[in-house]
């Protein structure tokens, strides 16, 4: 009778370890979950402010430009040429 209280706690044992292990690769599983949702969020501000340098650095690059400054100067602040009208359609 001895050797059956051993075995059932050694299955006990067991079962509760096998419980344990369970709820670990569940909750790592959630971890890698997020951390993959983490890393694509992070993917696409690094792609979005890439975008940005990219724009920034063109700006630079031309920043003599007097076209580039012309624009600039219609659609940032509204100006216009000596001249020109600007023309608002609306529906």
């Amino acid at each position: 009778m001895h050797t059956q209280k051993a075995g059932f706690l050694t299955k006990a044992v067991v079962l509760a370890l096998l419980i344990a292990t369970a709820v670990a690769l569940l909750r790592l599983r959630g971890q890698i979950q997020q951390a993959r949702a983490d890393r694509d969020e992070l993917a696409s501000q690094v792609s979005a402010q890439t975008q940005i340098n990219a724009d920034l650095s063109d700006a630079v690059e031309n920043s003599g430009d007097p076209g580039r400054q012309a624009d600039i100067a219609r659609d940032k602040f509204g100006l216009v040429m000596p001249g020109e009208q600007i023309i608002y359609f609306t529906e």
